[in-house]
């Protein structure tokens, strides 16, 4: 039975940032090292959860992850996510309420290096991941992340659906669209009328500050004007839906907690693929994302567009539409705030005491983003219904 739209809202808690579910919860995040999942395991912690972590390891230098050190603050295993033994071990072991699946090979140009790899960690750790919680005996909501890249791409002027057909031209996004599969699987097969509860999330692209990987427009133009150098930019007219990341991770969050607590029609009606995306405005080209970085970090930049470069998608757009309907969510911060945020964080861990201030300032964006959306009204947020 399909639920009414935003009646999950009234579910919510009074008085806590998603109605309270995650307080005292223990909570399994795989990939907890990475960009998102470090941004993830903070944002959990300050909600009072009791974080697991399973990873292979820091994946940059510097890592948020070392800088906010999580490696003191939660349950920490360091494995292969395709180590079936370990990841059924750790999850028997913590017997989490909560799984947030990150752990991935998250770049499409290093997906062309290492397509084997990439594929391995994507979908069989995704489905090792799936089979270890199946055997908890008390209930647990996973959310898997996935991409917005997962769709087959068609160069469309408007957003992909969750219903559009997957496919993907790089290693990288086939292997994500491969997760999906997977995941809609095991969903039909052992989570659909049974104890767990699982759904995928497909995130636009993502930017805020701790990210140090290679090939990522942001990172790479942090570390130029760090150093005085002019920003390259290989894509310029590669269109993006560029996002805070701590926008797609309210949505996981929310999603998950309207999940656990709901009754069955509620949990067969979030129990599918959501998009999390930006507004309209939002999805800009690089070129317009690099002018708006140099607007509060000043600077140039040159177009280094390569003739024969590996083929990366010229435009991607998401449809968010299920999310505002379903969840009653949508994005806090435009454009503009957007990047204006992610070039302070920077800035500011660039300063002379940056690395001791970079705990704080993580956590004060994460209260700046709540106090902003409990304003706009978003029911995660406010813990009331509308």
């Amino acid at each position: 039975m399909a639920i009414r739209p935003c009646a999950v809202e009234e579910m919510v808690s009074n008085g806590a940032a998603f109605g309270g579910e995650f307080s005292g919860a223990r909570v399994l995040v795989t990939g907890h090292t990475g960009f998102k999942g470090a941004w993830l395991t903070e944002w959990l912690l300050q909600l009072g959860a009791e974080v697991g972590g399973f990873s292979l390891g820091v994946p940059t230098v510097p890592a948020l992850s070392d800088a906010l050190q999580l490696s003191t603050r939660v349950r920490d295993w360091h494995a292969d996510i395709c180590d079936g033994p370990v990841i059924r071990a750790a999850v028997a072991e913590f017997r989490p309420q909560f799984v947030f699946h990150l752990a991935a090979q998250p770049l499409v140009r290093a997906s062309y290096a290492e397509p084997v790899s990439t594929f391995q960690t994507n979908v069989i750790g995704t489905v090792q991941v799936l089979d270890a919680v199946r055997s908890l005996p008390d209930r647990c909501t996973v959310i898997c992340v996935t991409t917005d890249k997962c769709y087959e791409n068609r160069e469309w002027l408007y957003g992909y659906r969750e219903e559009d057909p997957l496919g993907g031209h790089d290693p990288y996004s086939a292997s994500k669209a491969a997760a999906e599969i997977a995941i809609a699987s095991y969903r039909r097969s052992f989570f659909s009328e049974g104890l767990h509860r699982l759904a995928s999330a497909r995130a636009g692209n993502v930017i805020g500050g701790g990210d140090w990987a290679v090939d990522r427009i942001v990172p790479d133009a942090v570390r130029a004007l760090a150093a005085g150098r002019v920003v390259e930019v290989r894509n310029r007219a590669a269109v993006r839906p560029w996002q805070h990341v701590l926008e797609p991770l309210g949505g996981y969050l929310w999603l998950a907690a309207l999940l656990q607590r709901g009754d069955p029609d509620v949990a067969r009606a979030l129990s599918g693929a959501f998009n999390f995306g930006p507004a309209v405005d939002s999805q800009r080209t690089v070129a317009a994302l690099v002018d708006e970085i140099l607007l509060h970090w000043p600077g140039t930049w040159r177009d280094l567009s390569e003739n024969k470069a590996p083929h990366e998608a010229g435009r991607l757009q998401l449809a968010i539409d299920k999310a505002h309907a379903l969840l009653g969510w949508r994005p806090v911060w435009g454009f503009a705030e957007t990047v204006a945020m992610t070039v302070n964080w920077y800035r500011a861990a660039a300063a002379r005491d940056g690395a001791a201030g970079i705990p704080a300032l993580t956590r004060s964006q994460i209260q700046q983003y709540t106090s902003d959306a409990s304003q706009s009204g978003l029911p995660w947020a406010t813990g009331t219904s509308r």
